[in-house]
């Protein structure tokens, strides 16, 4: 089996699992969604979406943004960690967001990379749910249940997300990522993968080698 083939496996068996696949944090517009998932670095979801309604509502507009200062978005996003960092590039990306790109964001990723902060992982966030462009968000879910199933190598973010591009259907491939961080929470976890649950079980290639090995004991 190809790895072309083995992904469309794992596209048709995810859609039938997680057919409503969103991403997870909240936003009503492309700014927001910009910023939470900036806020997203190393903090949960479900603890960004506890932090930006206030932020949102002190900051409702760009404008806002580049009016305020550092210290007052520290203040209102101090519990997702790295704080001071998050708050110095949200500040930055908002006032050249109004410098260079007229208030609007940018819809590629060779764009998006350019304000402070942001990296690939959520310039694919971006361009995939606003935009509605081919995208793959390598997010740790990604890379470890993708690796896991044989669609791809190594746990460097940029490596996989070129790997799976060449191997996922372009239409796919957002919603796919999303329906990862699903299945990464709910059954392929980190610690404990209960491959015994997986749909994805009968062609995965770490789940074979588990029925495998345990068919030889």
């Amino acid at each position: 089996m190809t790895k072309k083939q083995l992904a469309a496996l794992a596209v048709e068996a995810l859609k039938k699992e997680y057919p409503g696949a969103v991403c997870s944090l909240t936003y009503t517009n492309p700014l927001q969604l910009l910023i939470a998932t900036r806020l997203s670095a190393q903090c949960t979801d479900a603890r960004v979406n506890l932090v930006t309604p206030a932020l949102f509502a002190r900051f409702p507009t760009l404008q806002a943004f580049t009016e305020g200062t550092v210290e007052e978005i520290e203040e209102l996003i101090h519990s997702c960690g790295l704080y001071k960092t998050k708050a110095r590039d949200i500040f930055a990306m908002c006032r050249m967001l109004k410098e260079e790109y007229s208030g609007v964001v940018p819809d590629s990723i060779e764009e998006l990379t350019r304000l402070p902060g942001v990296g690939r992982k959520t310039a694919n966030l971006v361009v995939g749910d606003i935009y509605h462009k081919p995208a793959v968000v390598t997010d740790t879910h990604c890379i470890r249940i993708c690796g896991k199933i044989g669609l791809s190598e190594g746990k460097e973010p940029f490596k996989v997300e070129k790997q799976l591009r060449s191997i996922l259907p372009p239409e796919e491939s957002n919603d796919f990522c999303h329906r990862l961080v699903l299945h990464g929470r709910a059954v392929c976890t980190a610690r404990s993968p209960k491959c015994e649950l997986c749909c994805m079980k009968k062609f995965c290639k770490y789940a074979l080698s588990l029925a495998k090995t345990s068919s030889k004991k």
